[in-house]
This record gives structure tokens, C-alpha cells and sequence, in this order.
């Protein structure tokens, strides 16, 4: 009779622990429709022709320590032009891009035509656009999970070297806080935070 109760408590803990999951995954999914929602509508973010976002983030190099104050202006404009004006204590730049190839203005105030790496970045840095993790789940490679209350975590399926955390207004569900985490070089810092909503 004992082993049959204990039979039974493992199941009922073994349901549970899946039931939690699956519910776990499902409010993340709710919990990223509402933001959704407080920014117009699946369909209304889809339907814009440009964007542009100017942030302030605070930077760290891979190992913790701080890096310092980044402002980057965003100009996006469909299908795939893309303008950057960075502004880091390590390095200042201009960057170009118009889907296919481009040009950055160095740190130095030199020109340079994108290829390699900076290329692979340009063409990256468009898939992590606000407006494109704010449609994610239209993306069959992305995962949508959270990682604690309010707070949506978007990652490439099968690649855990990329992720943002967005954090969001638990009044309106509007992003308030994004994080942006890179595992994949480490030269380049491996943590982004920008305040959304700072006002600055």
C-alpha cells in the first residue's frame, strides 16, 4: 500500500510539475500579446514603413565590468534600410546599410565599406530592432519564454549565444527596459540595457 501512495504522489508531482510548465510557457506567450496590444496591435507594428529609436543604454564588458554610457539613434526604413549613429566611450561611429551592403564612418573619421563581420552585424543588428522582437512570435525561429514577472525573454531557437529581456510597465504592459545579451563575441560587450522610457 505504501509503495502504491508513493506511486501515486510521484504522478500527481509529475502532472503538476507539467501542467506548471505548459501554463509557465503560456502566460509568457499572454504576457508578450499584452504588450502586443499596448503598443496598437499585432498588425498596426507590422504595417510600419519607418522607425526610428533613440536610446541610452549602460554597457559591460564580458567579464562584469562596467563599460560605461552608450547612445545610439536607430533609423530604420522598410524593407531593410538601416542608419546608426553610436556614441560609446570605446567607440563613435555612423553605420549604412540597405539590405545588402553598405558603409560605416570609423571611430577615426575614416570611411570603410561593410564586409565581414561588420557586414553579418549590420544585417543581425536589423533582426534585434525593437520593432522585430515586438514580433517575434510571427518568427517560427524565435522562442518566447520569461524569465520572472513581467518580463519577456525573446531567443533564437537553438542558439542560446543571442537573447533579449524586455521588461515591461506593470500598469500598461508598454516596454520599459530592454536587455540585450551577446555571448557570441567576446570582444564586444555582453550585455546592453536600455531604458525604453527614461526620457532622455
Amino acid at each position: 500500500m505504501e509503495s502504491v501512495r508513493r506511486g501515486f504522489s510521484i504522478c500527481i508531482a509529475l502532472a503538476t510539475l507539467s501542467l506548471f510548465s505548459k501554463a509557465w510557457g503560456q502566460d509568457a506567450l499572454q504576457l508578450f500579446h499584452k504588450m502586443q496590444t499596448a503598443l496598437g496591435g499585432a498588425d498596426k507594428i507590422a504595417a510600419v514603413r519607418d522607425f526610428e529609436e533613440s536610446v541610452r543604454a549602460d554597457a559591460w564588458y564580458s567579464d562584469g565590468r562596467p563599460l560605461g554610457e552608450v547612445r545610439k539613434r536607430t533609423r530604420w526604413i522598410r524593407p531593410n534600410y538601416l542608419r546608426l549613429d553610436h556614441v560609446g566611450p570605446t567607440d563613435t561611429y555612423v553605420l549604412y546599410f540597405d539590405g545588402t551592403a553598405g558603409w560605416e564612418i570609423l571611430p577615426d573619421k575614416t570611411m570603410a565599406d561593410l564586409a565581414g563581420s561588420e557586414l553579418r552585424f549590420a544585417r543581425n543588428y536589423l533582426t534585434g530592432l525593437n520593432l522585430n522582437s515586438w514580433l517575434a512570435d510571427r518568427e517560427p525561429a524565435k522562442v518566447i519564454s520569461s524569465s520572472g514577472t513581467n518580463v519577456i525573454v525573446v531567443s533564437t531557437k537553438g542558439d542560446s549565444s543571442q537573447r533579449t529581456e524586455i521588461t515591461l510597465d506593470p500598469a500598461t504592459f508598454l516596454p520599459a527596459k530592454q536587455t540585450d545579451i551577446s555571448l557570441s563575441d567576446p570582444v564586444i560587450p555582453s550585455l546592453v540595457r536600455q531604458s525604453l522610457n527614461d526620457g532622455r
